[in-house]
């Protein structure tokens, strides 16, 4: 039987870089100690395997040292003030697709006569964040009565996609690595990220994480569409990063969703401050986290008591099971961007894509799906 060479540290890489030890993975690959003592030497059989469960690129084992994998955008991510240095395969395999995604919406929009949207990186961190979110909000035609009637969060996020892509955003939401349902993005490496571009803006938010929280991060993207500015972030009201960006962004997003002005008009004083928060929070459509901060920001609850109600709201909304399910084409749809989806569909049919790459772009592997797909977006046959 034909044994491969890999170097221990390869493995124990591979494994860390899975988010796994050599003794997680013991069960599944007995012999894995072994190896990893160079003790013992895989088949090649067995390397496939492991690197199939690892998620790591074959070839990348047969290396003389483990790769330094980095984000191929800025990475500005932070847990507990501390920066995030060892990106997941998930999260990696987000960026790559979306990237590719992208540099096809680029070819596309030029093939067919679109101009540069002007709002793209019109905006900088010197710009002041009221005029500013009062920009975005009108080119969105983002009016806060309007979500206000909105029956629920998953309602006006849907709305608010919508808006951005009518803009020219390619929006796309979704909770696993490309349709692999085993695969969870996980909200708490990263939320979301904004792929800056004059042609094809591109916006990915994880749908791991709840609809409200969705919101303050598609308003957090777009204010990095707005500079111009790549990144990926784990947007949250009440961080203040070491970035000037974020902070920028995270300021810009707040004002965007619930303007100071309206807040103060709105809140009672007099009244219970969980009760309030929660009637603010379904009148904005955003997370009651979101409107605490606000209220803090108005000078409405003092440090001390925010950061009380803070955490008591965050262990409550910890503890909400989250929902699931839908219609299967309206969800790959938001996954992709109905943008880019509709732009592919059309693309491919007029003999202008093949339907290998639109396959691979999309993750589907049957012709029926793909054209049920073009059906529910009104293109196509």
């Amino acid at each position: 039987m034909n044994r491969v060479a890999i170097k221990p540290e390869l493995l124990r890489w591979a494994c860390e870089r899975a988010g796994y030890t050599v003794e997680d993975l013991a069960r599944k690959f007995p012999r894995l100690p072994a190896w990893a003592r160079a003790e013992e030497q895989p088949t090649l059989k067995q390397v496939e395997a492991f690197a199939k469960t690892t998620r790591a690129p074959i070839g990348y084992l047969f290396l003389p040292a483990p790769p330094v994998e980095k984000v191929p955008i800025p990475d500005f991510r932070t847990v507990e003030n501390q920066h995030v240095g060892h990106p997941s395969p998930d999260l990696l395999e987000t960026i790559y697709i979306c990237q590719q995604r992208q540099e096809w919406y680029q070819d596309y929009a030029r093939s067919v006569g679109e101009k540069p949207l002007p709002f793209a990186g019109s905006a900088s961190v010197q710009n002041d964040i009221v005029t500013t979110a009062a920009r975005i909000r009108t080119a969105l035609g983002f009016d806060v009565n309007e979500r206000r009637r909105m029956p629920t969060w998953t309602d006006a996020l849907r709305h608010f996609i919508e808006q951005a892509e009518d803009l020219g955003v390619l929006v796309m939401c979704n909770g696993v690595v490309h349709n692999n349902n085993y695969r969870h993005l996980d909200p708490k490496e990263f939320r979301g990220f904004a792929m800056a571009d004059d042609l094809a803006p591109l916006v990915f938010i994880n749908g791991a994480d709840t609809k409200a929280a969705q919101m303050f991060t598609l308003a957090h993207e777009l204010a990095h569409i707005w500079i111009g500015q790549s990144a990926v972030s784990d947007a949250q009201p009440t961080t203040v990063p070491d970035q000037a960006v974020e902070r920028w962004c995270n300021r810009v997003a707040a004002e965007l969703l619930v303007p100071l002005a309206t807040l103060r008009d709105e809140y009672k004083d007099d009244a219970d401050l969980n009760s309030e928060v929660a009637r603010l929070a379904r009148y904005f459509k955003v997370s009651t986290l979101v409107i605490l901060c606000r209220v803090h920001d108005a000078g409405k609850l003092a440090s001390k008591d925010f950061w009380t109600a803070y955490e008591a709201e965050l262990e409550r909304l910890r503890a909400i099971p989250k929902g699931s399910g839908g219609n299967f084409y309206l969800t790959q749809a938001a996954r992709v961007s109905k943008r880019f989806a509709a732009a592919l569909v059309t693309s491919t049919l007029e003999g202008q894509t093949l339907y290998r790459d639109a396959f691979r772009m999309l993750g589907f592997s049957k012709v029926a799906t793909f054209l049920e797909l073009g059906r529910s977006l009104g293109v196509g046959v």
